[in-house]
């Protein structure tokens, strides 16, 4: 098994990149398919996207890593589980091979949604960091001993788009219940980062240790985007500029401020469908950087 982290340190002068991938809606393996054709270093799978019933991303990681032999990054959602289902499906996914996994909280529920389904939230991302910590020093939720202790690479998520000193602060509270890279979430102003990284170091005694993989994502008209996408990117979309030449735009920015993983958000069109060529276009452009 090779770790985000891991890999990172053993290929210091290369680009690391982690592709976005979302499990199918439906029990056919070929849906899993698509990923043979990223050359990403790790295929990040998804964790219900768009709150949709999909293959839980856990047993979609680990289709992927044994019958297409990439390695996996695989996504948590502490909305859904209590601790006894989540410390379960954490259990199989180490004994399947399964090694990186990121946590984050999930999309609220609306209204609408909340008349046929509940949310369980048993955990706060910050706990179950923790928890997945202590998994991997050999004890489970009750303070059990497990019969033999986890090997978790624990990721979890930064938005920029949000408030930045709220993000600052629960970034350093994830670094220290024990996250060891994050998955920054998709952002079109690399100097901010540079900002973030700055208040952290000036809050912090020991300057920011974990590693970040910055979010560029692919923007294509009428497509569904993440987070806040600025109107000069609309606009040059709309204006028949290419989503995939602003990433790798910002991918080179990012380069050049000394940053060496780029996590990619491939194209999402209405329906969920996903453009992995693109992404592929992109990822063989950023390795000619």
């Amino acid at each position: 098994m090779t770790s985000v982290v891991e890999h990172r340190l053993q290929c210091l002068d290369a680009v690391q990149i982690v592709a976005d991938f979302s499990p199918p809606s439906g029990t056919d393996p070929t849906l899993l398919e698509d990923s043979r054709c990223l050359d990403a270093d790790f295929i990040s799978v998804n964790y219900s996207p768009g709150k949709s019933a999909r293959v839980n991303s856990a047993f979609a990681a680990a289709w992927i890593k044994h019958n297409v032999g990439k390695e996996v990054t695989f996504t948590l959602s502490t909305r859904d589980m209590n601790r006894v289902a989540v410390q379960g499906l954490l259990l199989g996914a180490n004994m399947m091979g399964l090694e990186n996994v990121v946590v984050l909280k999930g999309d609220s529920f609306s209204e609408r949604e909340l008349a046929i389904t509940r949310p369980v939230d048993d955990y706060v991302p910050t706990g179950l960091i923790r928890a997945i910590a202590d998994m991997n020093r050999g004890t489970d939720y009750k303070g059990l001993i497990l019969g033999n202790p986890t090997n978790f690479c624990i990721g979890a998520t930064i938005d920029l788009g949000l408030d930045m000193e709220r993000q600052v602060a629960l970034t350093r509270r994830k670094v220290e219940e024990g996250t060891q890279f994050f998955l920054l979430q998709s952002l079109f102003s690399p100097e901010r980062l540079t900002e973030f990284l700055e208040r952290y170091e000036e809050r912090s005694a020991e300057g920011f240790s974990a590693l970040i993989c910055c979010g560029v994502q692919i923007v294509v008209e009428d497509g569904v985007t993440f987070g806040n996408v600025p109107d000069w990117v609309t606009s040059a979309i709309r204006k028949g500029h290419s989503g995939e030449d602003i990433a790798v735009e910002l991918a080179s920015d990012y380069l050049e401020a000394g940053q060496r993983s780029l996590y990619l958000l491939p194209p999402v069109y209405r329906g969920g469908r996903r453009d992995y060529e693109a992404c592929q276009r992109v990822i063989e452009r950023v390795r000619r950087l």
